[in-house]
């Protein structure tokens, strides 16, 4: 296994390179969807190793997509960590929640 670290730019170039250029960025998107419900299916069928992967595949396109759109997505998520960590959350009980409106 490689000792080499990714990052946004050099999977975006890797997609680009393996892929060509995307015509549309909404199309990466759209892939990561696909690859969503792969996800779902490994999960679901407790294949750990498996939704690993396809957990990798969706990070993969949702950089390609920040890097085409020019934002850094890890920037991105502190920001919006900022924003989670000042909300007020109704917890549903099974591991997920939302926040309290106004709060």
């Amino acid at each position: 296994m490689s000792n080499r670290m990714e990052n946004q730019a050099s999977l975006a170039a890797w997609g680009e390179e393996t892929f060509g250029p995307a015509a549309d960025p909404v199309r990466l998107l759209e892939r990561a969807e696909l690859e969503m419900d792969e996800l779902l299916e490994a999960a679901r069928a407790g294949q750990d190793e498996e939704a690993a992967l396809e957990a990798a595949d969706i990070l993969i396109l949702l950089f390609r997509y920040a890097e085409l759109s020019g934002f850094d997505l890890m920037e991105a998520v502190d920001r919006k960590m900022v924003v989670n960590r000042s909300r007020r959350w109704k917890p549903a009980g099974d591991g997920t929640g939302s926040h309290v409106k106004g709060g």
